[in-house]
Order: structure tokens, then sequence, then C-alpha cells
């Protein structure tokens, strides 16, 4: 696969381009991924098929492209419609030459392929996750339920957040192959996202699974980064139904560095130094 050429406007977290042999060993790994299991649960996992139909339906009306972004780390990934929200970790080349994705122990995170392009960068980013463990379902197990128009948040180090929107779902049997298919840019200039999973189905003999799930998905506008738990577009520290700019604590329609009560007629106690209904 040396004459794959890589995608348009590729490149590393450090700036440096992708070569072609290195895009070639990068879509080798990604097909060798595929092959991964879990040893402890080859023999317990059902041999079941393709976890769903994949592929873009008709009459789809997708957004425009939106301009690629500078690089910067990804820290988070968020699917809304899967109910997804895992924490993404840098990840590189095992001796095999494929990505090597977060341990089963930590099944429910993402990994990133580092030496490739950062989400939201011109080029096509790769993210992977494992679809199950011998014991439960793993962070992509849902991922080919997808369908084009859906969207993918991912949170980035430089504190924007990139929206990319599925425009594709595919799964790929490792019988005929294609890498510059499944990994390759769709549409030169773009920041392109990949997120890809094991699929088809589970061999318990090989430990392997007969196909990759491929979501591709583009960038299409970027939202400002909110602190965990804060609405979009509520500033960051203010309490539930406070107006922004408001101080904590204080009684609506009092203005700021009022005692709570000013302005109201004095109590019989006035005058006295000491406060109605205080306690020693």
């Amino acid at each position: 696969m040396t004459d794959v050429s890589p995608p348009a406007g590729g490149r590393t977290g450090s700036g440096r381009l992708v070569t072609g042999v290195a895009w070639a060993v990068l879509l080798l790994g990604v097909w060798l991924w595929g092959r991964e299991s879990d040893p402890a649960g080859a023999a317990s996992r059902p041999a079941t098929g393709d976890m769903a139909a994949a592929g873009r339906p008709p009459d789809v009306r997708l957004p425009p492209a939106h301009r690629p972004l500078g690089d910067a780390r990804p820290e988070r990934v968020d699917i809304p419609g899967l109910g997804l929200r895992a924490p993404v970790v840098p990840s590189g080349l095992d001796g095999d030459g494929a990505i090597e994705a977060p341990s089963f122990a930590d099944a429910d995170t993402v990994g990133w392929y580092a030496d490739g392009t950062t989400p939201g960068a011109a080029g096509t980013a790769l993210l992977v996750g494992h679809v199950d463990t011998e014991t439960r379902p793993a962070v992509f197990h849902e991922l080919s339920t997808l369908e084009p128009g859906e969207t993918i948040r991912v949170v980035r180090a430089d504190g924007e957040t990139a929206r990319f929107t599925v425009d594709d779902i595919r799964v790929l049997d490792r019988d005929g192959f294609d890498a510059r298919q499944a990994y390759g840019p769709r549409a030169a200039g773009r920041a392109e996202l990949r997120l890809i999973t094991c699929g088809g189905t589970f061999d318990p003999a090989g430990g392997g699974y007969s196909a990759n799930v491929v979501v591709s998905a583009y960038l299409t506008g970027t939202e400002p980064g909110t602190e965990p738990g804060t609405e979009p577009g509520t500033e960051p520290g203010t309490e539930p139904g406070t107006e922004p700019g408001t101080e904590p604590g204080t009684e609506p329609g009092t203005e700021p560095g009022t005692e709570p009560g000013a302005g109201q007629d004095a109590g019989p106690d006035a005058g006295t130094g000491t406060a109605s209904g205080a306690h020693a």
C-alpha cells in the first residue's frame, strides 16, 4: 500500500506533513487494529452479524463545511445522539504497526492517532475505540447506529469545540478492504474526522472481527468551550436563575453591595446598636 497518498493538507500535531509511506503504514495499522480483540473474551463473545445497516440514506441535506482550524490536541468527544461523552487520549502504533487503542481496562476511552491530523485541522483525523470487552459494551458499541446529519463534538485543548457533521457510515469487510476509500479525504481542503471500531462478525477461533465500522464526518462549525455541567451561553460561575453580572446571593432588584433589607423602614431597635432578632 506504499502508493497511498496522504490526505490533502494532512498535518501532524507538530505541523509536519504526513509522508506517503507514513500514511500507508497508518492505513495498514488501522486495518490491523480491526483484528484486535480481548483475548480473555474470545471464547465467550457471540458471533454476531453487522450491528446496523450503514450507509448514506437519500435526500439528506448537509450543512456547508467550515474552514479548518489550527492544531490543538483533542480532550473529549461528545456524540449527543448516542449519549456518549468520552475522554480522548493520544495513541501511536504498536510493534505490529497497528494503532494502539486504549487498553480494555479503559474501554470507555477513545484513542486519537497523535502522529496524524488533529481534529478540526485540515486533513483526516482518526479516533479509535473498542466496540466491546469480555463482559460489556465499550465506548463505540453503538457507533454503527449513527446517521448522516448527526453531530459529533470534539473538545480541544485550545478551548474551542469543533463541531462535525456525519456524512457517511460504512461497515467495511476485511476481504477486499479499500484503505483509501475508508480513511482518505472525501473532499480536498476540509477538516475531516473518522471514528473507527470493530464490526461485522466476531470469529471466536480467530479472535477478531470480520470488518471495521467507519464513521466519516466533516467540520461544520465551532463552539466556545464551557465548564462541565454549564449550559451553552451561561457565564462560568453564574448560579442557576441568576442574571449574568449579578453577585451570587444578591436578592432580585437589590443593587450589588447593598445589604438585604436595606432601604426598608427602620424597626423599633433602630439606633440602639442591637440588631433586631440577633442571637448572642
